[in-house]
C-alpha cells in the first residue's frame, strides 16, 4: 500500500495525517504551539515554531504508523490564510509572522480604500480588511520601514513552512488570493496595486497551481523525519481551498459549513465573472480554475467555548450539548448574536458587541446554549442569504467542524439553511484536503473529483423538517433586526471602555 501525508499548518497547532490509496487516515498527529500578543489587537506566531512541531509531528507519525517510508509517496500542506512572514536576502525570517487575526490594519485598511475604490474589488474580487496581507505589508512600511527594506520575499505561513522543507520558495493561488496583491481572475500579482503603495514587485514569490509540483524534502529533513528523501512535496494551498477538496466541494450546488474558532461557508464557484459587489470573498480555489466564495462569521465555535469557559467550566462540551435539547426552536425566545470579537460578514464591523436579546425570569442554561447554538447558525446564515440574493443555488452543505459533531447542531444547520446537511463519516478538515492534492499530484487520481469520490464517505444526511423551517425564519428575521438596533450603542461602549 502506498501513502501520502496531508500537513494543516493552523493557527494554534499542526496536524499531520497519514492516508492510504483508499482514502483511509492510518495515523494522525497534532502538535501546539503559542500565540504571541504584544498589545491589545496584535497577534503573531515566531515561524520557527511551526518549523520544529511540523518535524516532530511528522517524526512521531511516521515512527508509529510503522509503514516503511519509502512507501509514504508524498506530501502536501494547508495552511492558515494571510499571515505575513518576511524574509531576508538569506531567507531568514526578519520578524514574527503577523497573523489572520491580528487587527492592527485599520488605518492602513482606509487609506487602501481610499486611494483604490472599486479598482481593489475589480482586481482582487475582496475588500480591504485588517485580516489580509497587503494591509500588515503596509503596516510594517509605515511603523518598522527598516524591516520591509531587508526583505527580499515575503510569504504566507504554509509556504514558509514549506520552503523549510524543501529550500524552494513559491505560492499558490488560492492563498495568494487571499493577500489582496493578487489579481484573482488573470492569476499574477497586481502591478497596479503594489505600484500605488509602492511595494517592491520583487519580494512577490513565484505563483504555482495548488496541485503542482515543487521538490523532495531536504536531506536533512528526513533524517530529522524518518521520511524517505524520495518523497514529493506538492505546493497545497490555503486551509479554507483545503477543507473545500476534502469535504469534496467541488462543484456548483455544493457548500461547506465549517464551525471551528470562527465559522465559514463557502460555495464552490465556476464563473470567475460572478461579482458579489464585495459581500462574500471571491478566492481561487485548490482545484485548477475555479474559485470558491465565502462568508465568514468571526466568533462561531468561540462563542460556545466562550460560554462553555464562563457559565459551565466543570461540563463537558458534549454535556452542554446534550442540555440544549431540553430547550426549544427559537431557545424559548431567546436570541444571540455571535459579535464577541467584532463581525466580518455581512457588517465587516471591528466595534460590534455581541447580545443576548430577550432575557426573561423562565431562561435556564439550557436555553442559553440552544440560543448560542442558533445565533451562530443564524449569522452563518447571513451569508447563505447572500450567495441566494445573488442567484446562487445551494442544495446540498456539507459540514465539518464543531458543528457536525452534535446531531441537534446538525438538524438546526438543516433547517435554518433550509437545505439537506450531510455528515461526513471521517472528517478530517484542510488536512485531508492536503493529503488528495498531494494523491492527486503523485498521479494516483485523474482529478480532485475522481479522488473525493474514492475520499470521501457520507454518514448521514438531516433533511429540513418544514415546521422548524417556518418557525426559524421567524426568529432569523427578528435576528436580523439586533445588529441595526444596536450598532450604535455598541460602537459607544466600545469607545468608552478602550479609551478609559
Amino acid at each position: 500500500m502506498k501513502y501520502v501525508i496531508g500537513i494543516d499548518l493552523g493557527t494554534s497547532s499542526v496536524k499531520v495525517l497519514l492516508v492510504d490509496q483508499e482514502g483511509t487516515v492510518k495515523g494522525e498527529v497534532s502538535k501546539d504551539y503559542p500565540l504571541v500578543h504584544q498589545q491589545p489587537g496584535y497577534s503573531e506566531q515566531n515561524p520557527e515554531e511551526w518549523v520544529e512541531k511540523t518535524i516532530a509531528a511528522l517524526k512521531q507519525l511516521v515512527s508509529s504508523s510503522g509503514v516503511d517510508p519509502v512507501n509514504i509517496e508524498g506530501l502536501s500542506f494547508s495552511g492558515q490564510m494571510h499571515g505575513l512572514v518576511l524574509l531576508d536576502k538569506n531567507n531568514s525570517v526578519i520578524r514574527n509572522a503577523i497573523l489572520w487575526n491580528d487587527t492592527r490594519t485599520t488605518s492602513q485598511c482606509k487609506k487602501i480604500d481610499q486611494q483604490l475604490g472599486g479598482k481593489l474589488l475589480d482586481i482582487t474580487k475582496n475588500p480591504a480588511l485588517e485580516g489580509f496581507t497587503l494591509p500588515k505589508i503596509m503596516w510594517v512600511k509605515e511603523n518598522e520601514p527598516e524591516n520591509l527594506e531587508k526583505a527580499s520575499v515575503f510569504l504566507l505561513p504554509k509556504d514558509y513552512l514549506r520552503y523549510r522543507l524543501t529550500g524552494a520558495i513559491h505560492m499558490d493561488y488560492s492563498d495568494a488570493a487571499g493577500t489582496l496583491l493578487l489579481d484573482v481572475v488573470n492569476k499574477s500579482w497586481s502591478a497596479d496595486i503594489l505600484r500605488t503603495f509602492e511595494i517592491p514587485s520583487h519580494i512577490c514569490p513565484p505563483l504555482v497551481e495548488t496541485e503542482d509540483f515543487v521538490g523532495t524534502i531536504l536531506p536533512e529533513i528526513a533524517r530529522a523525519t524518518g521520511l524517505s528523501r524520495k518523497t514529493k512535496v506538492f505546493a497545497g494551498g490555503a486551509d479554507n481551498a483545503c477543507g473545500a477538496i476534502g469535504a469534496g466541494i467541488l462543484s456548483e450546488g455544493t457548500a461547506l459549513c465549517s464551525i471551528g474558532t470562527s465559522g465559514v461557508f463557502l460555495s464552490y464557484e465556476k464563473d470567475r465573472t460572478k461579482n458579489y459587489g464585495g459581500k462574500v470573498h471571491f478566492f481561487n480555489h485548490g482545484e485548477k480554475d475555479a474559485y470558491y466564495t465565502m462568508g465568514v462569521t468571526l466568533a462561531a465555535g468561540y462563542s460556545l467555548s466562550w460560554f462553555k469557559e464562563t457559565f459551565a467550566k466543570d461540563q463537558s462540551f458534549t454535556s452542554l450539548l446534550e442540555d440544549a435539547a431540553h430547550s426549544t426552536i427559537g431557545a424559548n425566545g431567546l436570541l444571540f448574536t455571535p459579535f464577541l470579537v467584532g463581525e466580518r460578514t455581512p457588517y465587516a464591523d471591528a466595534k460590534i458587541r455581541g447580545t443576548f436579546t430577550g432575557i426573561d425570569g423562565s431562561h435556564n442554561k439550557s436555553d442559553f446554549t440552544r440560543a448560542v447554538m442558533e445565533g451562530i447558525v443564524f449569522s452563518i446564515n447571513e451569508s447563505v442569504e447572500i450567495f441566494r440574493n445573488y442567484g446562487k443555488t445551494i442544495d446540498t452543505v456539507i459540514s465539518i467542524g464543531g458543528g457536525a459533531k452534535s446531531e441537534l447542531w446538525l438538524q438546526i444547520q438543516a433547517d435554518v439553511f433550509k437545505t439537506r446537511v450531510i455528515k461526513l463519516q471521517n472528517e478530517q478538515g484542510p488536512g485531508m484536503g492536503a493529503a488528495m492534492i498531494a494523491a492527486v499530484g503523485l498521479g494516483w487520481f485523474r482529478s480532485l473529483k475522481e479522488c473525493a469520490e474514492k475520499f470521501i464517505k457520507m454518514d448521514k444526511v438531516y433533511e429540513p423538517i418544514p415546521e422548524n423551517v417556518e418557525r426559524y425564519n421567524k426568529y432569523f428575521r427578528a435576528y436580523k433586526d439586533i445588529y441595526p438596533h444596536t450598532v450604535a450603542i455598541n460602537h459607544e461602549l466600545f469607545d468608552i471602555k478602550n479609551k478609559a
